[in-house]
């Protein structure tokens, strides 16, 4: 109909330019969506994978303090700054928010292995590994441990194993290297969903 409608009018319309811009576009709205599945990560530099890392630490935590039914709903990273979304009813108190921060750098203090090993996802979820987003996850998953792998996780960091969960990564080989994060804000996202914004201050010795 445009191409009728422009020889209507005596213009030509490029068919093949605008097919290959189609393809263009295409293709990177399905790079953008590959970035958005590997936890919500804008590059690969050194900062954002500690982002990433550490909203394992903030995941894990926020459920330990909360209760399982925190559940991720979303994630951006940036080198500046993570935002980490999670269903909550209802605001949380200023103590939990500390606790939550206590509980993470406790695990970054203990310098915890990152590690991973593939599974079919049904054995992830025997082992409760973390994990809420299954319409996205093929048959076999990567799952990442903070911690020790044989061990269950706890997110508690006096024992062995604080996080564990299935993730495409990629993830710091060690907590040390976060330093120290610090949660600036936690506020509304939208019904039910709170969101986290913190920031990664990273060891000068790692």
């Amino acid at each position: 109909m445009i191409e009728e409608l422009a020889r209507e009018r005596g213009l030509m319309v490029d068919a093949a330019g605008f097919k290959a811009e189609q393809l263009k576009h295409q293709e990177v709205s399905r790079q953008g969506a590959e970035k958005k599945f590997h936890g919500g990560l804008v590059d690969y530099s050194e900062l954002t994978v500690m982002g990433h890392t550490a909203t394992h630490l903030l995941h894990a935590a926020l459920r330990k303090v909360l209760g399982d039914h925190v559940q991720q709903k979303g994630s951006n990273i940036t080198p500046e700054r993570l935002r980490f979304d999670f269903s909550h009813p209802i605001k949380m108190a200023e103590t939990e928010v500390k606790q939550v921060e206590n509980l993470i750098n406790a695990a970054i203090a203990r310098d915890y292995p990152v590690s991973y090993r593939e599974m079919p996802v049904e054995e992830a979820y025997k082992k409760k590994t973390i994990g809420f987003f299954p319409e996205r996850y093929d048959e076999i998953v990567k799952v990442y441990t903070v911690g020790d792998p044989g061990q269950p996780m706890t997110a508690d960091p006096a024992q062995p194993t604080f996080s564990q969960e299935i993730c495409g990564g990629p993830h710091v080989p060690h907590t040390g290297v976060l330093g120290h994060v610090r949660i600036l804000k936690e506020e509304a996202c939208s019904a039910g969903i709170r969101r986290i914004k913190a920031v990664v201050e990273p060891s000068q010795n790692n």
